[in-house]
């Protein structure tokens, strides 16, 4: 299939690792240029020998002048641009609300929700001047379901959702489509991670809490990281030039979060 992108200015951020990286590389594949951010430099530092077609930037999304810095550098790097993918996020912290420190929530959201605010608005007046522009947000299924002992995430993603289809209204007149993916439980480090601090915080094992999260999984499977790529450049290629104002989930028909 002939996803007509060759050519198309793409920015991911967070795009050194998991879902992000994937992406990344499903747009290379599909002859598209791609630019890259990422706190972790080191993973940056690596994309040079693994991956030297991607350009790249360190930058904290929630800090607003190293956001300005990555638009600099994407745009000196791509000659314009097409896509916004605002990928980066972090799981925030894992407890009860009232022992989750105040800082560690202004964290959560300031990296989950207010740096998509961070880089869109400086994003948006380079996307006007493209032929095909789009905006990926990446929302979780617990952006659409309650997530108990994880209520700063929870919340970050359920504004995503507001902050997609806000957008799209505002910025389907100008031809923007604006979308956001909502994941399932993504195989890789991450989940790891979450399972084992939900398993503790739960005082059972992380294979137990593993398993209790896929038995409300209608198709019992986590979902891969190239997955979600595959639906990003599908709803940023011409074939989905009339997908807009969607929270799309890919998640196995996830009903809960235990």
């Amino acid at each position: 299939m002939n996803l007509g992108i060759k050519n198309l200015r793409v920015l991911v951020t967070a795009g050194a690792a998991g879902i992000g990286l994937e992406t990344a590389r499903a747009f290379v594949a599909e002859g598209a240029r791609v630019h890259v951010c990422d706190v972790d430099r080191k993973a940056l530092r690596a994309l040079s020998t693994s991956d030297p077609k991607i350009t790249r930037s360190v930058c904290d999304v929630a800090d607003r002048r190293q956001v300005a810095k990555l638009l600099r550098d994407a745009l000196a790097a791509l000659k314009g641009l097409d896509v916004l993918v605002n990928n980066a996020g972090i799981a925030g912290p894992t407890g009860k609300v009232d022992e989750i420190a105040p800082e560690d929530w202004d964290r959560c959201l300031a990296v989950d929700i207010t740096g998509q605010f961070n880089c869109t608005r400086l994003a948006v007046p380079h996307l006007r001047k493209s032929r095909n522009p789009s905006i990926v947000n990446l929302s979780s299924a617990a952006g659409r379901l309650g997530f108990p002992l994880r209520t700063p995430y929870s919340a970050s993603k359920w504004a995503v959702v507001g902050f997609t289809k806000s957008l799209a209204a505002e910025l389907g007149p100008e031809g923007i489509r604006v979308n956001a993916i909502q994941p399932g439980i993504v195989a890789g480090a991450r989940i790891d991670r979450v399972m084992e601090n939900k398993a503790k915080a739960r005082g059972v094992t992380p294979e137990t809490m593993l398993k209790e999260a896929l038995s409300v999984v209608s198709m019992r499977t986590t979902v891969t990281p190239q997955q979600i790529a595959d639906a990003i450049v599908f709803l940023c290629s011409e074939r989905g030039r009339t997908i807009s104002g969607q929270a799309i989930s890919v998640c196995g028909d996830t009903q809960m979060l235990p």
